[in-house]
């Protein structure tokens, strides 16, 4: 079946309208755009226009009897279509040519049912390494050159700070201050922060080993290798050729900054190999982060500067989505609350003010 033009046209106002008036990455403007491609395959590039009810609930069926690898799409996937069309229809009814073809009502009808809705949208549990993995795994590196050396203090810093793969492959090493531990995740330096966000993280003291592995690293990268503070502080390994000719080896790094994330997950699994360890992905070392960081809070105060910390403008996110603790440790929180102990005045009143304002907060949202 042959594009249809108007849809092509309208389509492009769309994705235009997501960048530049809402700010949406290419990557989720990417998102949105296959799930309007399905819509049309669907309707075989039928006009937007005549979007209805029926065309609503019968896109809803066939998207959960799509087959995708031999296997039914997931709900989550489902939902997901579902939500950018909503988006997209939404925003078309208030179009000039569209205002009187396409209803808001009609869009209401491209929603699961309530129970597919908590599916698609439950927590999942996240699989993370303890702080004894992390120890294990660091203290297993034997340190023979100065790659050895990067790559223990990474291991180390993944944890530290909490910080996503992307931010630490293009942090310059002037971003961090080795005597205050304080990380200045500055996008105008080049750090590829999540939504080009500037934050200060301090990093956590879990373990003074680790510390150390990190403190030295970026010392030994100032005072040996005299590096700029422009130049990374987990540079790219230097490949030597040897005598024979035809191989390649690397005993030291360079000032070049990686290519992506690819060579932080190649240094985890490589270690982790060696070590006869389980590999854990570089993101799951933020997850391990907040765990540990959540389990030493007092109050209120407490926890929304290790939200700050992580980057999350709202308690909320830092709760929801690294937050969900495992079944064992729900059991083991449980049973340690003192019941016999009634918590101090201001405490209190902190941790009410608190879940005031993020109630609130999802009030607003919804």
């Amino acid at each position: 079946m042959s594009l249809n033009s108007k849809n092509e046209k309208i389509k492009r106002k769309y994705f235009k309208w997501l960048k530049e008036a809402k700010g949406l990455a290419e990557l989720t403007i990417c998102a949105v755009e296959k799930a309007i491609w399905l819509y049309e395959d669907f309707t075989e590039h039928e006009d937007f226009g005549r979007f209805n009810q029926n065309k609503a609930v019968g896109l809803k069926k066939w998207l959960q009897k799509r087959m995708h690898r031999g296997k039914a799409i997931s709900t989550t996937t489902v939902y997901h279509y579902l939500r950018h069309l909503k988006g997209f229809f939404v925003w078309l009814s208030g179009q000039p040519g569209y205002k009187s073809k396409i209803s808001v009502d009609s869009v209401s009808y491209l929603s699961l049912e309530k129970k597919k809705v908590r599916e698609a949208t439950a927590s999942k549990q996240v699989r993370y390494p303890s702080l004894e993995y992390i120890r294990e795994l660091a203290d297993s590196i034997e340190i023979k050159t100065e790659i050895d050396q990067r790559d223990r203090a990474l291991i180390a810093f993944l944890l530290l700070s909490g910080m996503r793969d992307k931010a630490v492959s293009t942090l310059p090493l002037g971003c961090f201050d080795s005597e205050k531990l304080e990380i200045h995740q500055d996008p105008k330096a080049g750090v590829d922060t999540k939504f080009g966000k500037s934050f200060v993280t301090v990093l956590l003291r879990f373990d003074n080993r680790l510390v150390e592995y990190v403190v030295k690293w970026a010392e030994y990268l100032v005072r040996t290798k005299l590096f700029a503070p422009t130049d990374p502080l987990f540079p790219r390994s230097k490949l030597e050729q040897i005598e024979d000719g035809f191989t390649f080896v690397s005993r030291e790094v360079e000032p070049v900054y990686w290519r992506g994330t690819g060579s932080i997950r190649m240094i985890l699994m490589s270690h982790s190999a060696k070590a006869g360890l389980e590999y854990y992905h570089p993101h799951s070392f933020r997850h391990t982060a907040v765990s540990l960081v959540m389990k030493h809070c007092r109050n209120a105060e407490e926890i929304k500067a290790v939200s700050q910390n992580f980057g999350h403008e709202h308690v909320g996110t830092t709760m929801m989505t690294y937050g969900m603790l495992d079944s064992f440790r729900v059991g083991e929180v449980i049973r340690g609350i003192d019941f016999s102990a009634e918590p101090s005045e201001t405490d209190r009143n902190q941790m009410i003010e608190e879940m005031q304002r993020q109630l609130e907060k999802l009030k607003n949202s919804s």
